[in-house]
């Protein structure tokens, strides 16, 4: 994109993402120690390129992954899928056993770039930067002692039956013909409302009993008292979680989560320090937070 004019041909745009999966991958593997022959699970996702044959295809070709993987490819799903992914990579660790499951986060700018002049559709192409992560999750009980991680809980909740939600982020035609990816002024609302339900679910498996009681006792005195009591108990997470890793979608995103889960400017740091250095990297943006969080201790 650099180039005079830009570059936008689907050569390009498949440079651009094969040297992004490939060097996450050869580090992971790298690091990791494991044969890519033991990977028994393999998830890739990427929003806006989705060739043929398919990345994960392109994975398996790369590395000679075996022949009998579970092999899976997201497309269309934005800056969510990088945690879908993990949830149906996790969904598959309990049907197969003793495996190893890799999930491949990317999003290709090349030929996401938008070249007209729809002011709503340019945000796109200051917000998002080129970005990608490996992350290895293993069912292997051998494994336990060097993972970083435990894989807790996963929570899902999907608004894509509201037609507000729904439109907030589209890929469309403009007035010109020109395709671009179009973000509406309604994400920041749509996405205080979609972490209000999310944390309804989340709540009851992460906090202590005496928060759970604070939020049941104002859920109750709502029904009952619909016009006196305005909002419901906003229960506090900081007594459950220690981080937080919120997608670094823009400024105005990071702020009405702030401000709707009641977090502490430090709790968002490792959020808006990736957003200033990296830009929005898309589905791959909480595991560079992951990484300044680590980095700072």
């Amino acid at each position: 994109l650099i180039q005079v004019p830009p570059l936008k041909n689907f050569a390009a745009a498949h440079e651009e993402t094969e040297q992004v999966i490939v060097g996450a991958l050869e580090k992971l593997f790298e690091n990791t120690k494991v044969n890519p022959r033991e990977i028994g699970i393999l998830v890739v996702n990427s929003s806006m390129f989705n060739p043929t044959p398919s990345l994960s295809a392109m994975v398996v070709n790369t590395f000679k992954l075996r022949s009998n993987i579970k092999s899976f490819s997201l497309g269309g799903m934005g800056c969510s899928a990088g945690i879908i992914a993990i949830d149906l990579a996790k969904d598959l660790l309990h049907v197969h056993k003793d495996t190893y499951a890799l999930v491949v986060s990317t999003e290709n700018i090349t030929y996401g770039i938008y070249a007209g002049n729809n002011r709503s559709m340019m945000v796109s192409n200051c917000l998002f930067r080129v970005g990608g992560a490996a992350i290895l999750l293993s069912n292997k009980p051998g494994d336990r002692r060097r993972s970083k991680y435990k894989l807790a809980h996963t929570v899902r909740t999907h608004t894509g039956a509201d037609d507000q939600s729904f439109r907030c982020v589209r890929q469309e035609d403009d007035e010109s013909g020109k395709i671009g990816v179009c973000l509406s002024k309604d994400i920041t609302a749509v996405a205080g409302r979609t972490v209000k339900k999310n944390i309804a679910t989340l709540g009851p498996l992460v906090l202590p009993l005496s928060e759970k009681f604070l939020f049941f006792v104002t859920f109750v005195a709502k029904k009952l008292f619909k016009d006196k009591i305005k909002h419901y108990y906003v229960p506090d997470f900081k007594l459950a979680i220690d981080h937080f890793c919120i997608h670094a979608g823009g400024r105005a995103v990071i702020d009405v989560l702030e401000k709707n889960l009641g977090l502490s400017s430090v709790d968002v740091e490792a959020s808006r320090s990736t957003l200033h250095r990296f830009g929005n990297t898309s589905s791959s943006s909480i595991w560079y937070e992951l990484a300044y969080i680590e980095a700072k201790g």
